[in-house]
């Protein structure tokens, strides 16, 4: 591979790990070196002039990717005089100074809270011919004043708060996202409209703790409001959020997304754990009754509701009663998929120096039992939508084997995955599109449609999605967005900072 030619454009490429967030954080950086005049570098062919790493700190393997993909780059930039690398996300702003002492070759290092230094950062560099390390202890704007390049032309992030102010005892993440900065209801409204006016049908509210919004500005009811203030907006089909915290649900976000029709159906809360001993440990300030209280509360104003969930097998001193009691729980929630993960120790979280640290082969054996018992649940529930019909938003990169089987792929309104066949309208349905489709068959982690689809709508997202074009917010967030450059969406994520 080789670099771009001298006096063209310096490329770049941002690779993503973790959360939503960091995808959306992505997609910032992606627009701010956009508008410093980089270009993104094609997916083959040619070695990129930057190359970002926006990292995860969530998770233990976090770090040994990270400096494993740093080493493989490291004779690349050798043979690439001129070539860049910056790291950034919430590894960095843990790691610091680290990062270039492990990794001298990497040149430039910035946190979460100054993604908007990146551009400078980078020609900083380049003419100190030195590492250039930039990390803040707070925001000093709002990252989505930001320029954002978006990688889809059907469906958005939109950041509504940043930071936690939650202390669970497992969670690194307050301490590299800060405490809880709340953005304005007009300032999100205002981004939703703009991607609405590109053709996007789909957004979803990212936070943190979305159901804690309006802290800072003394509206314990503000979450809600924003839910049906969304509903009032010409063109938006489906609403999203994620992650509330079971501590900060209150009916009236029930009421909201029951009452309003785009929010979907679908429920995102992390349980964590089913034993309330552990709970209490991980200084999660609810206990299990509180947590199927909610999923009642739910599933009786939506009966379609889908709920989803992270849970966390392994925590110090967890013993095999407070197992079964999660099993239990989750037998009771019946969750329509759920995100689970065995406890990573993290340096500086209370938790890393608890006593009780279970050995890997327990917590490895307490992993497959709850593997095994959420996948007899899933597929349970996905057999009982066998003959119903769905309405399908369809979607690039979600199905693996489309390419081999004929099918395309897409989302139901309460987000189970669909791969469905596409019969006599080969060819026609694009990316962006609705199409309503029965399910004939029913796996624990997705939904198969193979009859011919009952009905196809093309829409401007698709229209989007034809030409190659992919909406582009402004930082100042005013007027119509700017088209860019055609891209592919990342692969779907799971974990880091959604772990709530």
């Amino acid at each position: 591979m080789t670099t771009a030619a001298a006096g063209s454009p310096r490329t770049y490429q941002v690779r993503t790990y973790g959360c939503q967030m960091n995808v959306h954080d992505s997609e910032r950086i992606s627009g701010l070196l956009e508008d410093a005049g980089y270009v993104r570098a094609p997916e083959v062919g040619e070695q990129p002039d930057v190359v970002v790493f926006n990292t995860c700190a969530v998770r233990e393997n976090a770090d040994n990717r990270l400096y494993g993909n740093l080493g493989h780059l490291r004779p690349v930039k050798a043979k690439h005089p001129g070539m860049q690398i910056a790291v950034g996300g919430c590894l960095a702003q843990k790691d610091r100074g680290e990062i270039v002492r492990k990794a001298p070759w990497v040149d430039v290092v910035f946190g979460t809270h100054n993604i908007g230094s990146l551009p400078a950062l980078l020609d900083r560099a380049r003419h100190n011919a030195a590492a250039e390390v930039e990390i803040l202890e707070s925001l000093e704007v709002f990252p989505s004043t930001l320029p954002t390049r978006r990688e889809s032309t059907y469906a958005g992030w939109v950041s509504i708060s940043v930071g936690c102010n939650n202390t669970c005892t497992f969670c690194i993440v307050p301490s590299l996202r800060g405490r809880e900065k709340d953005r304005r209801p007009g300032d999100v409204l205002s981004e939703v409209r703009a991607l609405v006016d590109e053709g996007v049908l789909e957004v979803t509210l990212l936070g943190q703790n979305v159901n804690s919004y309006g802290v800072e500005f003394g509206d314990r009811y503000a979450f809600g409001k924003l839910l049906r203030a969304c509903g009032d907006i010409d063109g938006l089909e489906r609403v999203r959020f994620t992650s509330p915290h079971p501590k900060d649900f209150t009916d009236d976000v029930i009421e909201a997304m029951a009452e309003t029709p785009n929010v979907c159906h679908s429920l995102h809360m992390p349980l964590q754990s089913g034993s309330d001993d552990v709970l209490r440990a991980m200084r999660r300030s609810y206990r299990s009754e509180k947590y199927l209280g909610i999923i009642s509360k739910v599933r009786a104003a939506m009966p379609d509701a889908a709920i989803t969930t992270d849970i966390i097998v392994g925590f110090p001193g967890e013993t095999e009663a407070d197992f079964a009691r999660t099993l239990d729980v989750v037998r009771e929630a019946r969750f329509s998929s759920a995100f689970t993960f065995q406890y990573s120790k993290r340096p500086g979280t209370p938790a890393a120096t608890m006593d009780g640290q279970l050995p890997k082969a327990v917590v490895q054996e307490r992993y497959e039992r709850l593997v095994a018992c959420v996948e007899e649940i899933t597929w349970a529930e996905n057999r009982k939508l066998v003959g119903e019909t769905v309405e399908v938003l369809v979607a690039v990169g979600e199905g693996r084997k489309d390419e081999r089987t004929g099918r395309m792929s897409g989302r139901a309104r309460d987000g189970r995955l669909v791969h469905f066949a596409t019969g006599e309208l080969a060819g026609q349905i694009r990316p962006g599109d609705i199409v309503h489709t029965a399910v004939t068959y029913a796996a624990p982690h997705h939904l198969n449609a193979d009859g011919v689809p009952l009905a196809h709508r093309r829409t401007r997202a698709g229209d989007a999605a034809e030409a190659g074009r992919a909406p582009r917010t402004p930082g100042v967030l005013l007027g119509l967005p700017t088209i860019g450059a055609p891209a592919v969406p990342p692969a779907p994520t799971t974990g880091g900072c959604a772990v709530r």
